[in-house]
């Protein structure tokens, strides 16, 4: 899968380490390097139409500025629609972000469920999968808990290769 996502500066990855001790009972926790926050998937299945999603994408972009987003609350996905539950992130606050997700869905359609009107929810995944009561209790420790704030402006986007794990090309945004 490839994506436009945002850089999650190093007081973001500060914040998520220091929840990790609470989410010792998720299955699956996130690295401080797997740490990304999602703009929107691309459609590309090879890298011919890769480098057209790009372009695409580059276009739908071009002119737009720089945003804020902050971090200040940790939250969940109970029942994510694809994928397994629950998912506890950091729930970033960016109307700045949800103008350059729009924009990105005027060319790219949107995931159902995940990404089209009030459904894209910017967020940094934390941790997922926790079973019964010992998963209950997990997201009861940490959601809801009140984190930072961190606030920092997000000036270049990037398109990710998921399966690699790795940025592929850089697009920045202007002041």
């Amino acid at each position: 899968m490839y994506s436009v996502n945002a850089p999650v500066p190093d007081a973001v990855k500060e914040v998520a380490a220091d929840l990790r001790p609470a989410l010792s009972a998720f299955d699956r926790i996130r690295e401080r390097r797997e740490q990304t926050l999602l703009l929107k998937r691309v459609p590309a299945d090879d890298r011919k139409q890769l480098r057209t999603a790009w372009q695409t994408a580059k276009g739908a972009l071009d002119g737009a500025p720089a945003v804020e987003a902050r971090v200040a609350e940790v939250d969940t996905f109970d029942d994510p629609p694809n994928g397994s539950s629950p998912v506890v992130y950091l729930a970033v606050e960016s109307p700045g972000l949800h103008g350059l997700h729009q924009r990105l869905c005027e060319v790219f359609d949107p995931v159902p469920v995940m990404e089209g009107g009030d459904d894209y929810d910017p967020h940094v995944t934390l941790a997922r999968d926790a079973d019964g009561f010992r998963g209950r209790r997990a997201v009861e420790s940490v959601v809801g808990r009140e984190v930072g704030p961190v606030t920092w402006t997000i000036d270049e986007l990037y398109l990710y290769d998921a399966e690699h794990g790795e940025r592929v090309d850089t697009l920045p945004l202007p002041a």
